[in-house]
C-alpha cells in the first residue's frame, strides 16, 4: 500500500487537520464540558444529593449511609468496567458513538430522578438513579478526553484542556444559578409549587435538559467516524494520534481479559522504565478521590449538618466553585515557580488543616470559613497534578501516560464514599465523614511525599523550547 507523502494532503489528512484546526470543534467540545457540568454541580453536589439526604427519607446516618453505599458500588463497577471502555476509543471511529450512547445514558438518568418523590420508600430509587448516573457520566468522560486529539496539536492541547475546566466550572455556577432563581425561590415564575417536593424534583429534568443542550453539539459536529489508517496520515498527526489512542487501546481487539493484559503491560513498563511516574499515578489517584469527595459531601454536610437551605446551599455552591476557580488559576501561576509537587503538597496540607476544626466545632459559621477554604485548596491541587504527570512524562509517551491517569483515578473512586460512610456509621453523626474524607487525603499526601519532583519550570520558557523541538522533528520528518 502506498504511503502518502507529507507534503501532499489527502482528504483523510484534511479532515484530521480540519477537526484541529477548526474553533468549531473545539467551542462543541468545551460545551460538552459546560453541560455535563450539571450532574456534578446539581445533581451530585448541591441539589439532588441534598434532596435524597434529607429528612423526607430518613435520618441523616441512615440516607449518608445509603448514598455512600450506591457511590461505593459504582466505584467499584466503574474501576472493573474502565478498561473495557478505553477500547470503544480506538481508530475505528467509535469513540463518538459510545459518548453519543452514555452522554444520553446520563441524561436519561437524571431525568428519572423526577420521579423519585419525597417518601423513604424512594430512597433507594434515588440512590440506584445517582449511582447509575454516576457509572454512565464516569464512561462518558472516557470517550469525551479521547476526542481531544483529534481536535488540537501537541502545542496547543494544554490551551484547550484548560479551557473546557474551566467551563466547567462556570457552567456549573450558571447552572446553579438558575436553579437557585428559577426553581427554589422563585417557582411560581416556572409553574412550579413546593408541595411534593415538586420544585426540587423539577431540577433533575432542568439538569437533563441543560446537559441534552450543550451536549449535543459536539456529538453532532463530531458524528463522521472515520478510520484514520496510519497509510494517509501524515507524520505529525499520525504520532500524536498513535500517542493519544492507540496506544491507550491495545487490546481494542479482545474484551476484558485482554483489555486488563494491555493495562497490567503497561504498569510492567513503568515500574521498569520510570517507577516515579507509577508512584505519582498511585499516589495522584488517592488525593484525586479525596478532593473529589470534597465536593461531592458538601452540599450533604451543609444541609445535613448545619441546616442550610436549599436556597444557602445553592449559594454555597455558587461561592465553593468561583473559590476553587480562582484557586486553580493562582495554583496554575505559582506551579511555574514553585514546582506542581510544592503546589500540591501545600494544598493538601491545606485541606488537611482546614478541615480539621469541622470536626471540633460544628458551627455554620465555621463551615462556611472552612469550606470555602478547602474550595480554595482543591483547584490548585487538580491542576498541579496534571501539570507534575506532564512534566514527568518523556517525549512521546503523554497520551499513554495520561490515559492511565485517568484510569487509576476511575479505579479508586469508592474510597471516599466508602470512608464516609464507614465514619458516619461507627460514629454515629454525620459530621465524622469529613474524618473519612482527610483519611484519604491524608493518605495520598504520604504516598507522594516520597515521589521525586520535577524541578520548575517556567511555562513561557518550556512553551519555547517544546516549539523549537517540534520545527526540528517536523523538519526532519520532511
Amino acid at each position: 500500500m502506498t504511503i502518502s507523502s507529507p507534503r501532499r494532503k489527502t482528504k483523510a489528512q484534511r479532515r484530521v487537520v480540519d477537526h484541529a484546526n477548526s474553533r468549531r470543534s473545539i467551542a462543541s467540545w468545551v460545551m460538552w464540558d459546560v453541560g455535563s457540568s450539571s450532574f456534578d454541580s446539581i445533581m451530585t453536589t448541591f441539589i439532588f444529593t441534598v434532596y435524597l439526604t434529607s429528612s423526607y427519607f430518613g435520618t441523616p446516618e441512615e440516607t449518608s449511609s445509603a448514598l455512600s453505599l450506591g457511590l461505593t458500588i459504582a466505584g467499584f463497577l466503574i474501576a472493573i468496567l474502565a478498561p473495557v471502555t478505553g477500547q470503544r476509543n480506538d481508530k475505528s471511529g467509535k469513540g463518538i458513538f459510545w459518548l453519543g450512547v452514555n452522554t444520553m445514558l446520563l441524561v436519561g438518568s437524571m431525568a428519572a430522578c423526577f420521579f423519585v418523590g419525597p417518601t423513604p420508600q424512594y430512597l433507594w430509587l434515588g440512590v440506584a438513579l445517582i449511582s447509575a448516573a454516576s457509572v454512565f457520566s464516569e464512561f462518558a468522560y472516557v470517550n469525551y478526553n479521547a476526542v481531544l486529539p483529534r481536535i488540537s496539536h501537541p502545542e496547543n492541547i494544554g490551551k484547550i484542556s484548560g479551557a473546557g475546566w474551566a467551563a466547567g466550572y462556570i457552567g456549573g455556577i450558571l447552572a446553579l444559578a438558575v436553579v437557585l432563581w428559577g426553581f427554589v425561590l422563585t417557582p411560581e415564575v416556572l409553574g412550579l409549587t413546593t408541595d411534593n417536593a415538586l420544585n426540587i424534583r423539577a431540577v433533575a429534568l432542568f439538569a437533563a435538559a441543560w446537559c441534552l443542550i450543550f451536549c449535543v453539539p459536539l456529538l453532532v459536529r463530531m458524528r463522521t467516524r472515520e478510520r484514520f489508517l496510519p497509510e494517509v496520515l501524515p507524520t505529525r498527526e499520525l504520532r500524536f494520534l498513535e500517542l493519544g489512542m492507540e496506544r491507550l487501546s491495545p487490546a481494542r481487539q479482545g474484551g476484558l481479559l485482554a483489555s486488563y493484559k494491555a493495562l497490567w503491560r503497561t504498569i510492567k513498563r513503568l515500574k521498569m522504565t520510570s517507577p516515579q511516574t507509577l508512584w505519582f499515578l498511585i499516589a495522584s489517584a488517592v488525593f484525586r478521590d479525596g478532593l473529589s469527595g470534597i465536593f461531592t459531601f458538601g452540599g450533604i454536610l451543609a444541609a445535613g449538618t448545619f441546616g442550610f437551605s436549599t436556597s444557602e446551599v445553592i449559594l454555597f455552591g455558587i461561592a465553593g466553585s468561583a473559590v476553587a476557580a480562582a484557586g486553580a488559576i493562582l495554583g496554575g501561576y505559582l506551579d511555574d515557580y514553585l514546582g506542581p509537587k510544592a503546589i500540591i503538597v501545600i494544598s493538601l496540607v491545606g485541606i488537611i488543616l482546614a478541615a480539621t476544626p469541622l470536626l471540633f466545632f460544628p458551627q455554620p459559621g465555621v463551615f462556611w470559613v472552612c469550606a470555602l477554604l478547602l474550595c480554595l485548596f482543591v483547584g490548585p491541587a487538580q491542576s498541579a497534578s496534571r501539570t507534575f504527570l506532564a512534566r514527568l512524562a518523556d517525549p512521546g509517551t503523554e497520551g499513554e501516560l495520561f490515559g492511565l491517569y485517568s484510569t487509576t483515578g476511575r479505579a479508586t473512586s469508592f474510597l471516599a464514599p466508602m470512608l464516609f460512610g464507614l465514619c458516619v456509621s461507627i460514629m454515629g453523626a454525620q459530621i465524622w465523614g469529613v474524618l473519612g474524607i482527610l483519611i484519604v487525603v491524608v493518605a495520598g499526601l504520604l504516598l507522594l511525599l516520597p515521589v521525586k519532583a520535577p524541578g520548575p519550570l517556567r511555562v513561557r520558557a518550556a512553551r519555547r523550547e517544546q516549539k523549537r523541538e517540534q520545527k526540528r522533528r517536523d523538519k526532519a520528518a520532511q
